[in-house]
């Protein structure tokens, strides 16, 4: 990968979670990318799905290439962290990087491991 000009980053979030047949199931992942886009409207958000739906990671990626998008943050939406983010997304990614060397590559933990996330669903739980 090569060094990223600072004034030159574009930078790029993917939310990307398991995926279903039901298109109901993609409603909160799309939230977050919405509200995103509300608080940081500089950022390019899009939504990727491992299986069932579309789009896939890949496209995703190439979304947002083709706004100019330097540096990708891939975010696990997965509350537990099985085979997907242990095994199959870290596969995904190291092609993507294959793919796309010039570009900045970031894989932020399943955010079920964030302690925000568990002090949220711990709040929510108690509520």
């Amino acid at each position: 990968m090569k060094p990223t000009n600072l004034a030159t980053e574009r930078r790029g979030i993917v939310l990307f979670g398991h995926g279903s047949r039901d298109p109901l199931w993609r409603q909160p992942i799309e939230a977050v990318a919405t509200q995103i886009k509300q608080d940081a409207p500089d950022l390019a958000v899009q939504c990727a799905y491992l299986e069932l739906c579309q789009p896939d990671l890949g496209s995703s990626v190439q979304a947002l290439l083709d706004l100019g998008v330097n540096t990708i943050t891939i975010l696990p939406m997965f509350l537990g962290v099985g085979k997907h983010a242990r095994e199959d997304l870290p596969k995904l990614l190291q092609e993507l990087r294959l793919q796309h060397p010039h570009i900045g590559f970031f894989l932020r933990p399943a955010i079920g491991e964030h302690p925000a996330m568990v002090a949220l669903m711990a709040r929510l739980a108690l509520a």
